[in-house]
């Protein structure tokens, strides 16, 4: 088991369970939704570095009241959950997704799983040069997707719910 907080401590996340797995995203939507949000979230690369967990092993222990969902569109398909008490981003959740993508800086420093890939690389700065430490996928590639399925199956198929978040706020 994994506990989780935001930055003040008000909210408390436990995680249980292994990681679906743990990977570095480049996409311009997590770029600007960083940017939107003035979270320090993104590494020296231009990447944010996300551990994706599945809904079911995922727990609000404490501070739910303070959860919000920001969108950087009112109809994009991805939310991103932050703690209103210090505007901490806590995860990331894809529309009708059985995982949420808990930003790895919710880690005490050091402690986040490695990333074992980066996904969406064609989308990253001009003139990004990434080491070929671990796969960079220009999409998301076969084996990410694969993963995220047989996460499903072992689910059953469900969809549960990690926490009611009904407030929303804008960036």
């Amino acid at each position: 088991m994994t506990d989780l907080s935001c930055a003040c401590g008000e909210v408390c996340l436990r995680l249980d369970g292994p990681p679906i797995l743990a990977a570095e995203c480049h996409c311009r939507s997590c770029r600007a939704a960083a940017e939107r949000l003035g979270a320090a979230v993104t590494e020296e690369n231009s990447g944010t570095r996300f551990v994706l967990q599945r809904k079911d092993r995922a727990e609000i222990l404490s501070g739910a009241d303070h959860l919000a969902s920001f969108r950087l569109k009112p109809d994009a398909p991805t939310q991103r959950i932050v703690a209103t008490c210090c505007g901490s981003p806590m995860w990331l959740e894809f529309k009708g997704g059985h995982w949420i993508s808990v930003y790895a800086a919710r880690w005490p420093e050091g402690t986040a799983p490695a990333p074992e890939l980066r996904t969406m690389v064609r989308d990253g700065p001009p003139g990004t040069d990434l080491p070929d430490d671990i796969p960079n996928a220009r999409t998301q590639s076969v084996g990410f997707m694969g993963r995220l399925f047989w996460a499903w199956v072992r689910m059953g198929f469900r969809n549960p719910p990690v926490a009611d978040v009904r407030r929303t706020i804008n960036a």
